[in-house]
């Protein structure tokens, strides 16, 4: 997807549970939302996980200018906004690592944790940015081809060194040298002091750009943080050490967000979001002796234990249950969760896609009572609505 967020044009993926914590991540100099993917993949069955193409980079807009670590970060803060995200876990590799801090320390309030993967409080030298610069404005990327390759992976001949260096090879230049002015002057004194939420540091045992010992200074200097060395890994290791990159990142989450809230309590929670308040107040009140326990069941152990899961986003389970009472002719249940599509989203569209389906693959006798239900109940829905 695209936004355009002060009239600058930004590539996006928003991909997972909707109502799942949110995740962001950041990716590196010279690469794209795409050095993230297999993490991404694996993290979206339970976090909402959001990635963004940085101004020059990918598919999002090229700025002429000298950059800023200040502007990457707002563009980020940006992208939380547009998306009605408040507080986000951010994950960041090497610049990415370093526009994450400076969220942290400019707008604590919208980073819930920081996961800082090979990256530092600042780059030194200055004039090997310069140099850096100069060679890509005078002769395009492939200029600093070689030499970046050399410093991001330890098998240059591996296919995924190779797609890295397609993505570095088809950065324009202008993103390039303008997201390295960036790092050329960003310093660390303005982060000393100033973060504080929960961080885990990591680094390649065997990075050259920001060396294990760049990666403990981070962790020195935020209270509480903690550092994981991968072996045998360099400065992009997200795919020569996939599973130790994606690992660390599930612990990391596993450990800061707070235990699951009571079941019977959440359970009520979701069941009044999707069935609504008027419908869950009227069950309640009906509750006598004979289902009291079934009822407390129910909304413990369905609602609670099911509909609270980050695996799939609600919309979907709505859809999954529309298709199964149709199917198993449980009209009843039919007829409640059709009027829950008010909640969940679900259109009618959908619903009659829905029932195509089932027409397909349960019988049409079955899809055709549903649809007839289906029909009399948005009927119903938009008369009330009146």
């Amino acid at each position: 997807m695209f936004l355009s967020l002060g009239g600058v044009p930004f590539h996006l993926r928003d991909e997972g549970p909707r109502h799942a914590p949110p995740l962001l991540m950041l990716h590196s100099l010279g690469t794209s939302l795409a050095v993230w993917e297999p993490q991404a993949t694996a993290l979206a069955r339970r976090y909402r996980v959001i990635r963004m193409d940085l101004r020059g980079h990918g598919l999002s807009a090229v700025s002429e200018d000298d950059g800023s670590i200040a502007r990457l970060a707002a563009d980020a803060v940006a992208v939380l906004d547009a998306l009605g995200v408040g507080a986000a876990h951010v994950a960041g590799l090497s610049i990415g690592g370093r526009i994450a801090l400076e969220m942290a320390a400019a707008a604590p309030e919208r980073v819930a944790s920081l996961m800082l993967c090979d990256t530092a409080l600042e780059f030194p030298p200055p004039e090997g940015w310069q140099q850096r610069m100069d060679a890509v404005r005078s002769g395009g990327m492939a200029a600093v081809a070689d030499a970046v390759l050399a410093r991001w992976v330890c098998d240059a001949s591996l296919p995924s060194s190779q797609g890295l260096l397609r993505m570095l090879l088809t950065t324009p230049p202008a993103g390039y040298a303008s997201a390295a002015a960036a790092l050329r002057d960003a310093r660390a004194a303005p982060l000393v002091g100033r973060i504080a939420c929960p961080t885990s540091v990591i680094v390649g045992e065997r990075d050259p750009a920001t060396p294990p010992a760049w990666a403990e200074a981070i962790r020195d200097a935020i209270p509480g943080a903690t550092l994981s060395v991968i072996p045998g890994a360099s400065h992009i290791p997200t795919f020569e050490a996939e599973a130790a990159v994606t690992a660390t990142l599930s612990a990391h989450m596993a450990r800061v967000l707070p235990p699951p809230a009571d079941a019977l309590a959440a359970g009520m929670a979701v069941r009044t979001s999707v069935l609504g308040a008027a419908h869950v107040a009227r069950a309640e009140a009906a509750k006598g002796p004979l289902d009291v326990a079934f009822q407390e069941w129910i909304t413990r152990n369905v609602w609670g234990g099911i509909w609270t899961r980050p695996g799939l986003p609600r919309h979907t389970r709505s859809l999954l249950t529309l298709a199964m009472m149709a199917a198993l002719g449980r009209h009843e249940e039919f007829v409640l969760h059709v009027r829950a599509t008010r909640n969940t989203g679900v259109s009618p569209e959908e619903i009659a896609e829905v029932l195509l389906q089932v027409g397909a693959y349960a019988g049409v006798p079955a899809a055709n009572h549903a649809l007839k239900l289906a029909k009399q109940t948005l009927k119903d829905m938009e008369d009330e609505g009146r």
